[in-house]
Parts: C-alpha cells; sequence; structure tokens
C-alpha cells in the first residue's frame, strides 16, 4: 500500500513540474517586442509567464491572456483571449497575436527570448522590460 501511495505523490509531483519556457529562464522578467518577423516593431506589447501554465501582457491597444503547457523549447498558446479597446495600433496588434499563435518553438538568452516557427522562420523578439 505504501509503495502505490508514494507512486501517487511521485506522479502528481511530476505533473505540477513546470517543463515551459518560463521554468527554462523566462518566468522573472516581462518581456517587450522588439522585432515582429524580422522588422522592428513600432509600438509597445509585452509577454510575462505569472504563473505555471499561464501567459499574459499587453498588445498595443490591449491586455491578453492564454494558457501554455507545451514543454521547452517548444512553444505553444491556447486560445488568445484580450481586452476589445481600439486604438490606431489595432492592426500591429493582430499581427503580433498572429505571430505568437504561429510560434511553435522557443528560446530564452540571458536578456532575449525569441519565438520562431518549425520552418525556422524568427516571429518575434523579446527584450527585457523590466
Amino acid at each position: 500500500m505504501g509503495v502505490i501511495v508514494f507512486i501517487v505523490v511521485m506522479g502528481m509531483a511530476f505533473q505540477n513540474q513546470d517543463q515551459t519556457v518560463r521554468a527554462y529562464g523566462a518566468d522573472d522578467h516581462i518581456w517587450q517586442v522588439t522585432e515582429l518577423r524580422g522588422a522592428p516593431f513600432p509600438a509597445r506589447a509585452t509577454l510575462q509567464f505569472p504563473r505555471i501554465g499561464q501567459i499574459t501582457g499587453t498588445g498595443p491597444c490591449n491586455t491578453y491572456q492564454t494558457g501554455m503547457h507545451t514543454p521547452y523549447p517548444w512553444f505553444g498558446v491556447d486560445g488568445i483571449i484580450s481586452t476589445k479597446r481600439a486604438c490606431p495600433d489595432l492592426a500591429l496588434e493582430a499581427a503580433f497575436f498572429a505571430a505568437l499563435q504561429e510560434a511553435s518553438l522557443s528560446e530564452v538568452g540571458p536578456d532575449t527570448l525569441t519565438l520562431s516557427n518549425e520552418a525556422g522562420d524568427v516571429l518575434l523578439v523579446f527584450k527585457h522590460a523590466d
């Protein structure tokens, strides 16, 4: 009986372990977009990992949140939920959200977070905003 309890407890501990990009150096920062698809990003948009399985941030117009459970170095977001404010940079925000949803790989450096797709296209580059 004791062995079964041990196995169940260990399984639960492993299940709660964070294996995402958050656990590999991305969790303690607010990340600001500097590039979108190889071009400088002319507005402010951020990304952060406040809790296991959660991404939050700001686009040029709205705040957003999504879930993420993909193990590093892979990257994948659940559906993005955002507020619905309009602003002159709404097209930039749509492009940012599209790239975030297209991203499938991540790489964390000392001060840079890069998101790319499986074809090797760099979609988003972030730097520390804090």
